[in-house]
């Protein structure tokens, strides 16, 4: 494990210059394992305001 000590600029190029410098097959499946990874990140329930309303739809002729 390596400890680097550095701005936060410096560390996005790095990795940007990281994933760039991979195959390009290898680029997309590390993208494919990321939006996965994303998908399971946990995030704050939505309160739906309409959840213990009824809704009355009148159709017109």
């Amino acid at each position: 494990m390596e400890i680097r000590f550095q701005t936060k600029e410096e560390s996005n190029k790095r990795q940007q210059e990281d994933f760039l410098s991979l195959p390009k097959v290898e680029r997309f499946y590390s993208f494919l394992r990321l939006s996965e990874r994303i998908s399971a990140f946990p995030v704050k329930n939505k309160i739906d305001k309409n959840k213990d309303n009824f809704l009355i739809v009148i159709k017109s002729k």
